[in-house]
């Protein structure tokens, strides 16, 4: 009966990565909880190219790595990200734990950021700070197309500097970052302006919407007294009219703004990142001051939850956490989404980075072989040439069938009789010739075959 029970209130078919995930019919209670979702090898090849970019291209524009705890004091969130966005009052995982504290699950990066940079002291560092993170988040809340309940941002933050460079800089960071995966990328961009600017601009939205309640959501209705910004937010259909006709947030900055953000704009002229002007772009959360943006993938523009990511700049926000004033800005990508778009492109492979092998495959024949196999693989390793294996096979045949089917250039063959002569087989894939050597010998033979080409390995479903 538990069981049954379990099947029907968690195992239902819910849609993620725009393939339905549907646990098998004999999975019983082994199949991850709803939203979430196993990682496996098959989907290896995204998952390193995403990570290997998103390094190289923080490197090269001198992000340093940063990690921050998975679990935070709830109070974090609440502080940080609003008491009132619907983050922190729906979606936040929020637990006491043996202690009776009351902890959360990240739901995003930038607070776990800030709060490090006060903890650390990293304010008499030499500034700005740019870091980059990457890793799980966590959010309670319907799963569906590209959106799951623990999903996976890579993200940028600069803190320590209030020049619109700096936004334009990290916006070109995440549009290159896409670009090189092969993904086009369309930038909206707004102003939010300052607190003052944005209290000013409050007062002639709230009579607005107040005109339009009968139109909005019910969530809608909720937010024109607490926290009204958030109804330009909204991604129900039945609101978009109504947002699509509420005031302009940028008729309402002040000049100081107004002339902060058109350098930005100017910035990303220079740079020669395309953008688009969107008047209701707010973000969700309230930390956000002046410039904010969001990057869509071409095609699949203004549709719910679609967004590939987004950030903008925070100046208040660790003055509000009790650190001092000090302006910050950055942005989170959703890595699920991504790799769903490169599912879906065609020529997805010509983006995707493959791994480097040294196109050696070792067999094996007995368990005496077995054994010294592991130890000639140890040696090569240290010599930095990576070997491929498969131990659980005794049969030659199927083992140089798999050596043919990862591709690989050589096969070292380890026999009962090299074990007692000391010696090993060299066998060339390509032309079948074969020599015996010495196995003191073996690493400076195969390097001198290999005559320094690599060979790669490609990590599709049929290799693994």
């Amino acid at each position: 009966k538990f069981v049954e029970r379990f099947k029907s209130a968690e195992m239902k078919t819910v849609k993620a990565d725009d393939v339905e995930m549907q646990p098998p019919k004999n999975a019983g209670n082994l199949a991850p909880l709803r939203g979430m979702k196993d990682i496996t090898s098959r989907d290896e090849i995204y998952w390193h190219t995403i990570q290997k970019r998103a390094e190289d291209i923080c490197n090269a524009y001198g992000f340093g790595f940063m990690e921050t705890p998975v679990l935070e004091e709830a109070s974090l969130f609440s502080k940080s990200i609003g008491k009132d966005t619907d983050v922190v009052g729906k979606e936040m995982y929020l637990f006491e734990d043996r202690d009776g504290a009351k902890v959360a699950l990240r739901p995003e990066w930038t607070a776990g950021v800030v709060r490090s940079y006060i903890s650390n002291g990293m304010h008499t560092w030499p500034q700005p700070i740019k870091v980059w993170n990457y890793g799980p988040i966590f959010r309670h809340e319907r799963p569906q197309a590209g959106r799951l309940r623990q999903f996976h941002q890579f993200g940028c933050e600069t803190i320590g500097d209030r020049h619109p460079g700096a936004d334009a800089e990290l916006i070109v960071v995440a549009y290159n970052f896409l670009k090189e995966l092969g993904i086009d990328v369309n930038v909206h961009i707004n102003s939010i302006g300052n607190l003052e600017d944005r209290q000013n601009y409050t007062v002639e939205l709230v009579g607005y919407l107040r005109s339009k309640r009968s139109y909005l959501c019910e969530n809608c209705k909720k937010r024109i007294s607490k926290n009204p910004l958030r109804v330009l937010d909204c991604k129900i259909g039945s609101c978009a009219p109504v947002i699509v006709e509420s005031p302009q947030i940028i008729d309402w900055l002040s000049e100081s703004s107004k002339n902060y953000f058109m350098k930005v704009l100017e910035y990303l002229d220079e740079l020669e990142v395309p953008y688009a002007l969107k008047s209701t772009l707010v973000r969700g959360l309230d930390y956000y001051t002046d410039t904010v943006f969001e990057f869509y993938e071409e095609g699949n523009i203004e549709r719910a939850q679609s967004a590939l990511g987004g950030g903008g700049r925070y100046d208040n926000l660790i003055a509000q956490m009790g650190g001092q004033s000090t302006p910050a800005a950055g942005w989170g990508l959703g890595l699920e989404r991504i790799v769903s778009s490169l599912r879906n492109k065609e020529d997805a492979k010509k983006y995707l980075l493959e791994k480097e092998w040294s196109g050696i495959f070792f067999a094996q024949l007995g368990e005496q072989a077995r054994s010294r196999t592991l130890r000639l693989i140890e040696d090569m390793r240290k010599q930095g040439l990576i070997v491929k294996h498969n131990l659980a096979k005794s049969s030659l045949k199927t083992q140089l069938e798999i050596a043919n089917k990862f591709g690989a250039s050589h096969c070292l063959i380890l026999g009962q009789k090299e074990v007692h002569d000391g010696t090993i087989i060299i066998r060339d894939m390509d032309s079948g010739n074969q020599e015996i050597v010495d196995q003191n010998k073996v690493i400076s033979e195969i390097k001198k075959n290999l005559k320094n080409k690599t060979k790669v390995i490609k990590l599709s479903g049929s290799n693994l």
